[in-house]
């Protein structure tokens, strides 16, 4: 009587869910043995190069006027105090503010409602309306200037922060379109499956299943629209003429005259037009590197 004998080989334990890769031994090996210096040595005049013009424009602000000092020392508050009361600078921010955020709510809404579309559905132009939306972004916003000027004169919208806002929605658009799809698509289909046959309906289940988490690329998204409103000039300066309704980028430009340009003032105006972008990106710079890796993969 024979008996067959089972090999049995020892089974490499599988690796835990929350440890990181490990690099191969070589790639390893080649990066010890790196000199430090050679690392160290192009971030630091990397860093240099970045650094050295945040510090010459607060030199410039916060040094009193008519100074040539390396340091602002004594240091004063006067040029901010000027643009703020002076140059109506307090109503170019709440103007700001409000495009910024209005634009982040209608490009957000919009591209969702048109990029859950483009992921779940399909339609005989879908790849022509995709293709448009790519080219799109070819189209400088000059060449929108005349056609836009033309559509809010016939609708009275001249002087009112409603014409910028509609045309940074409309601006952004295509590529938000584009991102939310590239995340929807992200979102396994089954999750929205089980959902129909627990009772749900579309939306319904858009809203508790899919909605969630798509919160990253919400969010890059969102962001992006806010920035770009905050600091986009040509559409604020085109449709805004009275002082009462400009934003930031022209009030910045109503600092620069012919003959003089008062530096202190200037820098005092860049780093308040520049403290809101640094702040939200500060909050939400993990969950925009999240969003826009996200993103960038193909469903």
């Amino acid at each position: 009587m024979t008996t067959n004998a089972v090999e049995t080989r020892p089974v490499a334990p599988a690796p835990a869910a929350d440890e990181p890769p490990r690099r191969p031994k070589k790639a390893q090996r080649a990066w010890d043995e790196v000199p430090r210096w050679q690392i160290y040595l192009p971030l630091s005049i990397y860093l240099v190069f970045t650094l050295v013009p945040f510090y010459w424009i607060l030199l410039f602000a916060l040094r009193p006027a008519g100074s040539t000092s390396l340091v602002p020392w004594p240091m004063t508050f006067e040029h901010f105090e000027k643009v703020w009361t002076e140059r109506s600078f307090g109503t170019y921010f709440e103007n700001s503010v409000y495009v910024g955020i209005a634009t982040l709510v209608m490009t957000t809404l919009v591209a969702l409602a048109g990029g859950y579309a483009l992921a779940r559905f399909d339609f005989k132009i879908k790849r022509g309306f995709m293709l448009a939306l790519l080219c799109s972004q070819f189209v400088p916003g000059a060449l929108l200037l005349v056609p836009l000027f033309q559509i809010f004169a016939e609708l009275s919208m001249i002087n009112s922060l409603g014409s910028v806002i509609i045309a940074e929605t409309v601006f952004q658009l295509p590529l938000s379109m584009i991102l939310i799809s590239n995340f929807i698509k992200n979102v396994p289909y089954s999750l929205e499956e089980a959902a129909w046959v627990d009772g749900c309906s579309r939306f319904r289940a858009f809203v508790t299943i899919v909605l969630p988490l798509l919160r990253p690329g919400l969010i890059a998204v969102g962001s992006f629209a806010f920035v770009h409103s905050w600091n986009h000039f040509l559409f604020a300066l085109m449709f805004l003429s009275n002082q009462e309704k400009q934003t930031i980028p022209v009030g910045l430009n109503t600092l620069l005259s012919a003959d003089s340009v008062d530096l202190g003032a200037l820098a005092a105006g860049g780093i308040i037009a520049a403290v809101p972008v640094v702040v939200v990106f500060a909050f939400i710079q993990k969950w925009l590197i999240t969003g826009f890796s996200a993103g960038a993969v193909k469903g």
